[in-house]
């Protein structure tokens, strides 16, 4: 591409050049010409003047005479009435440029001058020209490298942009290059490079949240289908219950793996409904019950009855069994879940009696990436981005012993008497 615009400009200026040239050694030719034959004019009618002067005055025409009076570089003859020519100057040998003038008295003067005068200006036009025609085109092949670098330069660097975006560097440049196409073309691939970066960002995201909203439920089916094996010498009623549990989980896995799937479509989905926030509470501490209890440690259940959320039941139960999790993974003792009504919303808070929260970490718990003792930190965050896409809000309300609280849209019914 560069060689086709240093090519292209060079065509251009060598083409002008060329017609400029040509106009001007003609017209210049013609004017050179024109200024010969007027200044042989004017000097035959300039001598046959001084012939008339010399006649009018009685004295005598002679070669002599009328030497002073004709330029060295001419060849002028001089016919007088009843008289033999005579010649002052050298004849030219080759073509001449001639012109005639008749006196009052009857005299003829005629002047000739070699036409290689007018060869001779033509040539120096010729040699200027030349000249400047070599350096329009120095100058024109500077700027034409200069140009075809300022446009080949940017374009071979949106190319390697364009190529690092296909290998999965989506890292925007925002370089500017000084032409408005060029930048308009840059600010695209930017553009494309950032929305690239955020779809893999979200991609990741989703695996991460994934790998991590997926193990809760499969401990809990694992804990589950254990619990199936050791009672398998039991009652059928006891194993029957076991499955049954098991395949509430399995059911629960995927609510998981569909809201992901929904999610990473869109986060701002609607498929919020009123249920009973007991039932899924209940459901939840009947599911890690075992799981405490093989830790050696209880899951209790308290407060309001009869609580009706707005939100996302799957939602809920995965926001609640990552704090159940987390507490049975980091706390220590009893674990409480209550139920209680804040305003116009109804919170389920999780506690248990371990160290709880750090203090340097604070609320910065829900970060990503922010974790303590050995976690990967993105449990609670996983749960908080759940808990907003669902309207609600989860918060560590009371850092030791630990709090947490999921506050959700809601109302209460009044108990049944």
């Amino acid at each position: 591409m560069r060689r086709r615009l240093i090519n292209s400009t060079l065509a251009v200026v060598l083409f002008v050049i060329t017609v400029f040239s040509v106009s001007l050694v003609v017209v210049e030719t013609q004017a050179i010409e024109r200024n010969a034959h007027e200044s042989a004019q004017s000097d035959a009618g300039r001598i046959v003047a001084v012939v008339e002067a010399r006649i009018a005055a009685g004295e005598s025409v002679t070669a002599e005479a009328m030497r002073s009076a004709v330029p060295s570089d001419r060849y002028v003859s001089i016919q007088l009435p009843g008289q033999r020519a005579f010649a002052l100057g050298d004849k030219p040998d080759d073509g001449v440029i001639e012109a005639s003038e008749t006196g009052s008295h009857g005299e003829q003067v005629t002047v000739q001058q070699s036409r290689s005068v007018v060869t001779d200006e033509v040539g120096r036009i010729l040699v200027i020209v030349l000249a400047v025609g070599l350096i329009t085109v120095a100058i024109a092949v500077l700027l034409a490298v200069g140009q075809a670098r300022k446009v080949s330069a940017p374009l071979t660097d949106l190319a390697e942009t364009a190529e690092r975006l296909g290998s999965g560097d989506p890292r925007p440049r925002h370089r500017r290059y000084g032409v408005p196409e060029l930048d308009r073309v840059a600010d695209v691939l930017a553009a494309s490079a950032e929305r690239i970066g955020r779809m893999l960002t979200a991609e990741r995201r989703l695996a991460a949240d994934a790998s991590h909203q997926l193990r809760t439920p499969l401990t809990a089916l694992s804990m589950r289908l254990e619990e199936i094996i050791e009672t398998a010498d039991s009652e059928p009623e006891t194993v029957k219950e076991e499955a049954a549990v098991a395949l509430a989980q399995v059911e629960r896995l995927t609510d998981v793996v569909e809201r992901l799937l929904t999610n990473s479509r869109d986060r701002r989905s609607d498929s919020a409904i009123t249920f009973d926030l007991d039932e899924v509470v209940l459901q939840q501490v009947e599911e890690w019950r075992a799981a405490y209890r093989s830790a050696g440690r209880a899951v209790v259940h308290s407060g309001r009855p009869g609580l009706q959320a707005v939100g996302t039941p799957g939602a809920v139960a995965t926001v609640l069994a990552t704090l159940m999790e987390n507490a049975l993974m980091h706390g220590d003792g009893t674990v409480a879940l209550r139920t209680r009504i804040a305003g116009n919303q109804v919170v389920v808070e999780v506690s248990d009696e371990g160290p709880g929260v750090a203090p340097e970490l604070g609320s910065r718990v829900f970060e990503r990436t922010v974790s303590g003792r050995n976690s990967t930190g993105l449990g609670l965050a996983v749960a908080r981005d759940l808990a907003e896409a669902d309207g609600g809000r989860l918060e560590l309300l009371q850092q030791h012993p630990p709090v947490f609280a999921l506050f959700l849209s809601g109302e209460a019914e009044e108990p049944t008497r």
